[in-house]
């Protein structure tokens, strides 16, 4: 019986994509999910892989072909009629052999796979190994980490034992449900420390590691890559591969061609030529490679500011009824519920009232489609050391002030710690900033893709204001609603901002509904 191999989904508005590499050959033996080819798009690599385990019986698309989504890329003839299976040798880059660990007989071995990463993602970098081969493990103890573009993932061990084997390297890059490492339980592994002991630290790659300068030794460059190299002129040693194992992909060659235009017109020719820079400040220099939370970071908003059409609209409110509130009242709130009452409670709810009269602010855009959201899961921005995330507090218009507190103190605590899931930074409606807490007097936030609104917190400052023909002293903060004008017109934004600062200046008509 044979099996099709077809071109899996791409992504969102991409409908074709290059056959960059086979892996296989036609009648080599395959197993399932052994990944077949890898396709270049003009955004992503997208590896195939095998449906059932058999015989690889012909391939429909070779190398270079430009296939359609769901296009036939290969057949394959299942493993009741493909013959006996051969014992599948051993992979390359494994360190159990130079380790000099091998499963004994009588033991078990247990492979330790990539975690559920969540919804929308596919792929994570492996960071940082706790354990080396050789170690013994317990279950449930931290093997390795995991960097996707929004969360870091521990994978704990799922089984005690020894670690005899490591799959994926630091830096390499994994699919969802990919093999990370094999541990052998009982008996399962049996070590030699001394040979362990002599190897140099590299000797765990069979192949070198990518670099700047090109993919590793026998790594070859997918054709559409090449081809693209050859039209633009550009070198490989100028291009930075990003595809499996340092090969280069289409996106990459873009990228090299926009970073050499960036070059040259940002260079001034009429201008002396710079002076060299001194040997001590490059010594002095140290260049760390972006993560991957902080590269999405950059790509989502540069997206958001080539995609919306983004405009701030700035009001200021008086703060005085609000703190006098929140101070007569912090101490019973605090007693009663745990949580201390903060301002965010406040601007929350400010905001959830605002949304329901302003209801465009919390929409977004689907293709020629408006989302109206009948619901408000509010996104409170939060700093981190590895970046700003945004984890989001779901129907924040249905909780109380106590309820809020509780969320954002919680959701905050788990941001800073690293613990966030994919799950609890998604399906936000609206975002609140709250650049006060470290000093911003004004700003214009970024829009949170794909949502249509986000409101900028400022630092509260005295200024002499003039109150009923009298000059007083006020404690006075900027509000900043950054936000889509393809959906939100200018007077839905003033009126937004408007009625937040209405709600904040009486925060009785919190109470009220008004």
């Amino acid at each position: 019986m044979m099996t099709e191999v077809r071109v899996p989904t791409l992504g969102e508005s991409v409908t074709e994509a290059t056959v960059a590499t086979w892996f296989k050959k036609p009648g080599d033996k395959v197993a399932v999910d052994e990944m077949l080819c890898e396709l270049e798009t003009d955004k992503v690599t997208v590896e195939v892989p095998s449906p059932v385990a058999g015989t690889l019986a012909d391939i429909v698309a070779q190398e270079g072909d430009t296939v359609g989504v769901d296009a036939l890329l290969a057949n394959v003839s299942d493993a009741d009629n493909a013959g006996p299976e051969e014992p599948k040798p051993r992979a390359e880059n494994s360190q159990t052999e130079e380790a000099g660990l091998k499963p004994a007989n009588g033991g078990s071995t247990v492979d330790v796979m990539v975690p559920t990463l969540g919804e929308s993602v596919s792929e994570a970098t492996v960071s940082t190994w706790f354990k080396k081969v050789g170690d013994t493990v317990a279950q449930d103890e931290m093997l390795c980490e995991l960097e996707t573009d929004k969360v870091s993932v521990e994978v704990p061990a799922p089984a005690s034992g020894t670690l005899t084997e490591i799959v994926a390297n630091e830096g390499d890059t994994v699919q969802a449900d990919a093999k990370l490492a094999v541990i052998s339980s009982g008996d399962g592994a049996s070590a030699a420390p001394a040979k362990t002991e002599s190897a140099p630290a590299d000797t765990q790659y069979s192949t070198p590691p990518a670099g700047n300068g090109g993919p590793g030794k026998d790594i070859k460059d997918g054709p559409a890559a090449e081809k693209a190299m050859a039209e633009a002129g550009v070198k490989r040693a100028d291009v930075t591969g990003t595809g499996k194992d340092g090969r280069a992909t289409k996106a990459d060659v873009a990228a090299a061609v926009a970073a050499a235009k960036s070059a040259s017109t940002s260079a001034a020719p009429a201008q002396a030529p710079r002076a060299p820079v001194p040997a001590d400040d490059a010594a002095r220099e140290e260049r760390v490679k972006m993560t991957r939370l902080r590269q999405t970071i950059a790509r989502r908003l540069k997206d958001a500011q080539n995609t919306a059409a983004i405009l701030t609209t700035y009001n200021e409110v008086d703060m005085t009824e609000t703190m006098a509130l929140r101070k007569e009242y912090k101490e019973l709130f605090e007693k009663k519920h745990g949580v201390k009452l903060g301002f965010m409670s406040f601007f929350t709810k400010a905001c959830c009232h605002a949304l329901k009269e302003v209801p465009e602010v919390n929409a977004e855009i689907d293709g020629t489609d408006i989302v109206y959201k009948n619901f408000v899961h509010m996104g409170i921005a939060a700093g981190t050391p590895q970046g700003l995330v945004v984890p989001v507090i779901r129907d924040a218009d249905q909780m109380s002030f106590a309820e809020i507190e509780k969320a954002i103190a919680e959701k905050g605590k788990r941001a800073r710690d690293g613990k966030l899931s994919m799950a609890e930074m998604q399906g936000g409606t609206f975002t609140i900033s709250n650049g006060g807490v470290y000093g911003s007097l004004m700003s214009s936030p970024i829009l949170n893709p794909p949502q249509s609104g986000i409101l900028g917190m400022h630092k509260i400052q005295d200024r002499p204001m003039v109150v009923n023909g009298e000059i007083k002293i006020r404690p006075m903060m900027y509000l900043a609603l950054s936000y889509d004008h393809r959906i939100v017109d200018g007077k839905g934004a003033v009126t937004f901002l408007v009625r937040v600062k209405e709600a904040l200046e009486d925060p009785r008509r919190l109470l009220m509904d008004l």
